[in-house]
């Protein structure tokens, strides 16, 4: 078992990457000399990385990184709650976009996008009547911690979410329109995209819900966030205030642990207290506790032919009733 110290690190740019694969296999060979683990999506459009880097050899990856003309400077988001088990081993992969967006539109520019905000603007803006709040994470996400005040788009796809956003805030382009996510990227891409809807004045959170809560402990600012700020590595969320607003998927208590069920053949993503977990056996449902209770070789011809739309899914509204 590694016993080394290691620290949980996210950062993102947009940028034009010639050459992604390339790109990729030169940055893999820098980054594993150094032990560092996560998951980094590479695209002609720039770079998304959420990674743990061994406390020791943190300068040197700033300075390997840095070393990098498009990244040189680039801020990096400190987990806020970090148990150091955020990721297990490095993968870099080359996709279409760092963000699936569903934009097809040729004259969409990512140049032209919302203001940066920090976190003592943020406040600010926030506390005029005239700014609309607009959370653009996933409804899984939403549910366990968000912003005083903010509006859900009610999807769990950010391609979905964007037309909606849209339409949702159609009869508010007059307003102070400010923008967040858990890390920055999907509120600045979605802040370009409102602009490129006619919107005028469009502000993002910089460094989005992460960044905001270091700086605001740092300047002793209130912090407007209630709740569990969601994450996508194995520690699932870290916590950012002691209120907890969300139930139990199971038995409606308060309680936000995300968990994955157990059974293989489902992987449900949702909120389960100690209790039901027990009673469950880690499981989604009485039909998934009775799979997971099966010898493995039963488990494994099951899951056979599944569906794999179905496993993997995010969505308690699609899969559990």
């Amino acid at each position: 078992m590694e016993t080394i110290k290691r620290v949980t690190i996210s950062f993102y740019q947009y940028a034009k990457i010639q050459d992604p694969q390339a790109f990729r296999d030169q940055l893999y060979e820098s980054l594993f000399k150094l032990d560092v683990f996560g998951r980094i999506y590479v695209a002609n459009e720039g770079i998304n990385a959420q990674i743990s880097v061994p406390e020791h050899n943190f300068e040197a990856f700033r300075d390997a990184l840095y070393a990098i003309d498009f990244l040189n400077g680039i801020r990096l988001n400190i987990a806020v709650d970090d148990d150091g088990k955020s990721f297990f081993v490095l993968k870099i992969k080359v996709r279409d976009k760092i963000v699936a967006d569903g934009i097809s539109d040729p004259t969409f520019d990512m140049a032209n996008r919302g203001k940066y905000v920090d976190a003592k603007g943020f406040n600010a803006l926030t506390d005029d009547p005239d700014t609309v709040i607009v959370d653009m994470r996933n409804h899984y996400e939403y549910e366990v911690g968000h912003f005083d005040g903010a509006i859900e788009i009610p999807s769990d796809t950010f391609r979905d979410q964007l037309p909606m956003a849209v339409d949702m805030l159609k009869d508010q382009k007059d307003k102070n329109i400010i923008m967040y996510c858990t890390g920055g990227i999907r509120c600045e891409k979605a802040s370009a995209y409102m602009l490129h809807h006619g919107f005028k004045n469009v502000f993002h959170l910089e460094g989005g819900i992460i960044e905001y809560t270091n700086k605001a402990r740092q300047q002793e600012l209130p912090i407007k966030f209630k709740g569990k700020n969601f994450v996508f590595d194995d520690r699932l969320g870290e916590r950012i205030s002691e209120d907890i607003i969300s139930q139990c998927h199971q038995c409606g208590e308060p309680c936000d642990t995300h968990t994955n069920c157990l059974n293989d053949g489902c992987h449900l993503l949702f909120i389960q207290c100690e209790s039901c977990a027990q009673k469950y056996d880690g499981c989604c449902s009485d039909a998934c506790k009775d799979v997971y209770a099966l010898p493995e070789e039963e488990r494994a011809e099951l899951r056979k032919g599944v569906d794999k739309g179905l496993m993997f899914n995010k969505s308690r509204r699609k899969r559990l009733k």
